[in-house]
C-alpha cells in the first residue's frame, strides 16, 4: 500500500456505505418497520456500488479486462470480492427496478453485500503488512459499512425507525473511535514494521482528521438524538479521509529488508 490509492479508497468506503444501507433495511424490517421510499433508497444503494466500482477501474492498469479479475475464485479473494460486488449491484439494481427489496431479493443482496466486506477485509490483509495480516480489515470495513449505512438510511426511513437508526450509528461511531484509537497503540508494541505503522498513522493528518470528523458527529448524535440530514455526508468525509489512511500509512515489510537487529 502506501500510497493513497484513491480508486481503492472509493471503492471500499462506497461499497460498505451500500451493503450498509441493506443492511439497515434488513434491520428495519425486523423490528416491523416500513421504509418511507423503498425504489428511491434502492437506487441511492445502487448508484453508490456503481460509482464504487467504476472508481476501481482506474486502479488497474488495463480496465477494459477487468473480468480477468474473476480468473483465480478458488484461491484469490480478489476475485471473491469482484463476484461478490458484481452480483449486489446486480441485486441492488433489480431491487431499485422493482420498487424495492424485499423477501428473498433483500436477503440475496444483504448475503451477497457481507461477502463483498468479508472479501474486501481478506483481499487487504497480505501477510506483506503485518499490521493488517489479520481481521482488523473486516473490523474497520464493517464498523463503516453500518455508520454509514445507518446514516444514509436515515434519508427514507420513517419516523418510526430514525430514534433506531441513531441509536445504531451511535453506537457504531463509539466502536470505531474505540478501534481506531486502540490500533495504533497496540501496534507500537509489535514487531518493527507493525511499530512503524503505529508511527506513520499516529503521525497522519489524513488519520486525525478522521478521527476529529467521526467524534463531531457522535457529539451530533448524543446532543439530538437524532440523524441531521446532513451528518451522513460529513461521516462519509471522515470514513475517506480514515481510509486514505489506512492505504497510505499501513507499511510494507519492503522498508525493512537489509535491517539487522
Amino acid at each position: 500500500m502506501q500510497s493513497m490509492e484513491l480508486p481503492l479508497v472509493l471503492f471500499t468506503v462506497l461499497s460498505q456505505a451500500a451493503v450498509g444501507m441493506v443492511l439497515m433495511s434488513a434491520v428495519r424490517g425486523f423490528a416491523g418497520h416500513e421504509s418511507g421510499s423503498a425504489r428511491n433508497e434502492w437506487t441511492l444503494v445502487a448508484g453508490l456500488m456503481g460509482l464504487g466500482i467504476a472508481a476501481s477501474l482506474f486502479h488497474l492498469g488495463h480496465p477494459l479486462e477487468a473480468y480477468r479479475a474473476l480468473a483465480h475464485l478458488e484461491k484469490a479473494w480478489l476475485s471473491r470480492e469482484v463476484l461478490a460486488a458484481g452480483a449486489f449491484l446486480a441485486l441492488a439494481a433489480g431491487a431499485a427496478a422493482v420498487g424495492g427489496g424485499r423477501g428473498a431479493l433483500l436477503w440475496g443482496a444483504m448475503l451477497a453485500g457481507l461477502a463483498t466486506v468479508v472479501a474486501s477485509g481478506m483481499t487487504y490483509a497480505p501477510p506483506a503488512f503485518p499490521a493488517l495480516n489479520n481481521a482488523l480489515p473486516t473490523v474497520f470495513f464493517l464498523i463503516s459499512a453500518v455508520v454509514l449505512g445507518a446514516g444514509f438510511a436515515n434519508w427514507f426511513a420513517g419516523p418510526g425507525s430514525q430514534a433506531l437508526l441513531a441509536r445504531i450509528c451511535a453506537t457504531a461511531l463509539v466502536t470505531g473511535l474505540v478501534v481506531r484509537l486502540a490500533v495504533p497503540c497496540v501496534w507500537l508494541s509489535g514487531g518493527e514494521v507493525m511499530r512503524l505503522s503505529g508511527l506513520a498513522w499516529l503521525g497522519s493528518p489524513l488519520y486525525w482528521a478522521s478521527i476529529a470528523v467521526l467524534a463531531a458527529c457522535l457529539g451530533v448524535l448524543w446532543k439530538n438524538r437524532t440523524i441531521p440530514v446532513w451528518l451522513p455526508i460529513l461521516a462519509l468525509l471522515g470514513e475517506l479521509a480514515g481510509r486514505a489512511a489506512f492505504f497510505a500509512e499501513t507499511v510494507h515489510t519492503a522498508v525493512n529488508i537489509g535491517n539487522l537487529y
